[in-house]
């Protein structure tokens, strides 16, 4: 038998002290024992474990008074939330500034899905199978909601319209997207979009990462543009037509009502009312579809994933109700991209391939020889920030990344549509040659 440590007995006996004993307490004790372990959660005192185990008490109950009802579509179940008041939760993991800007219908764009009917949208849309959705992004205590949702956006349709995924930078927007937004305090994702325009683009993740804090911005990032946008659109409220047809185009940006418990503690399922309809969240819905009669959103949240189904929840559409469940129908937007993005700068000096090898400024280096995932041998590439050929002979442009050697083509998806440009290969036998795009 494994030793009481003394920290753990002081604490029962101060639960003790407050509470009588029970094997229900006892019981609950040692799942919030279990959870604090998974989640790697402690605390500085005595005092402050017993108010946290409370509070874990009191969203257990509620998990478990859902659980009871039987016959609900989603489940909830215990995550690294469980131990924080609904006060606690609003300010670390919400920032939807909807009251800001008062009325949903402020100055808002008007989209271009024009009419009523829904044509040719598909049955169901996936944009995670296309390829249009990064990974899922945790904003941690930083209420930057409507970063997250703006990227994802951004990211969405620049992979539609160029053909490659690119992660998109929030730290940018929560340092430097000052005018109306607050950062981790919350803002907007209009707002977000306006300045990546007023910027003309925004940089990624990798070279301006997030921190999950209010930093200075970094002026000399703001010169490094990864993607561009030509504007955005608002979707009007209470349309879901106009919506779902938004979301058959490109992932959409939309607020929903977060801090509602059920939200929190989601697990699985399609999500239905009650739900509150009072805006203070954003997310990005990246597609639709139905499950045993009943169709849904599939929504990309920004808290990690160890929330939800790995990130991702179901909310119930065509609910009835014309603010969409948790107000998902009232404030929705989406970038507009048609523009290439500009390549990069080229680097004054040598392109550095290895230690021994290197190309000249501007070009690109490409392996043409790789053994057990080391390069052994690399050519250069005239073009700058290329993308190389998997046959270690070609590479293409940056604006059309996707290489058909067979048919010396460089590719790009443009919508449902594919831009070719035709191989284009310099004098002698030497790499430089080029497929270009599609």
């Amino acid at each position: 038998m494994n030793p009481v440590s003394p920290s753990t007995l002081s604490f029962f006996i101060l639960l003790l002290a407050f509470r009588p004993t029970h094997s229900r307490t006892c019981s609950t004790f040692d799942l919030f024992t279990a959870w604090c372990h998974r989640h790697g959660k402690t605390y500085s005192s005595d005092h402050e474990k017993l108010h946290r185990f409370r509070v874990f008490e009191s969203n257990l109950n509620f998990i478990n008074q859902h659980s009871l009802k039987g016959n609900s579509s989603y489940a909830l179940a215990l995550n690294s939330f469980a131990d924080l008041t609904h006060d606690e939760f609003r300010a670390s993991k919400l920032g939807l500034l909807v009251g800001e800007i008062g009325d949903v219908g402020f100055d808002r764009r008007p989209d271009s899905n024009d009419g009523d009917g829904l044509g040719d949208v598909p049955a169901s849309v996936d944009w995670r199978k296309s390829g249009a959705v990064t990974y899922v992004k945790d904003q941690k205590s930083c209420g930057a909601c409507w970063a997250f949702t703006a990227t994802g956006a951004m990211e969405g349709i620049n992979q539609i319209v160029t053909g490659s995924l690119v992660s998109l930078s929030e730290q940018e927007l929560i340092d430097c997207d000052r005018r109306y937004n607050s950062g981790c305090e919350g803002g907007l994702m209009d707002y977000a979009y306006q300045f990546v325009v007023d910027n003309h683009g925004i940089d990624t993740e990798e070279d301006y990462p997030y921190l999950a804090r209010d930093r200075t911005c970094n002026k000399d990032k703001l010169k490094h543009v990864a993607v561009t946008i030509d504007g955005y659109a608002d979707i009007p409220p209470r349309d879901e037509k106009q919506l779902l047809k938004g979301v058959a185009k490109q992932p959409v940006s939309v607020g929903i009502s977060g801090s509602d418990r059920a939200v929190q503690f989601y697990s699985k399922g399609i999500l239905t009312p009650p739900c509150s309809t009072s805006l203070d969240h954003a997310v990005l819905i990246v597609g639709y579809g139905s499950e045993n009669g009943m169709d849904y959103w599939i929504v990309k949240n920004s808290w990690g994933t160890d929330w939800g189904m790995k990130g991702y929840m179901h909310i119930q559409r065509n609910s009835g109700q014309p603010e969409g469940v948790c107000g998902i129908n009232l404030l929705a937007s989406y970038p507009v991209k048609t523009s290439p993005n500009p390549p990069p700068p080229p680097s004054p000096h040598p392109t550095k391939c290895d230690l021994f090898t290197s190309c000249g400024a501007g070009e690109t280096c490409c392996c043409s020889w790789r053994l057990l995932g080391i390069c052994f041998s690399w050519k250069c590439c005239e073009l700058n920030a290329a993308v190389c050929c998997k046959d270690g002979q070609h590479c293409c442009p940056h604006d059309y990344p996707i290489c058909n050697t067979r048919r010396n083509q460089c590719l790009k998806k443009s919508g449902n549509y594919t831009l070719i440009k035709k191989l284009k290969k310099s004098p002698g036998d030497e790499f430089n040659s080029f497929l270009w795009d599609l």
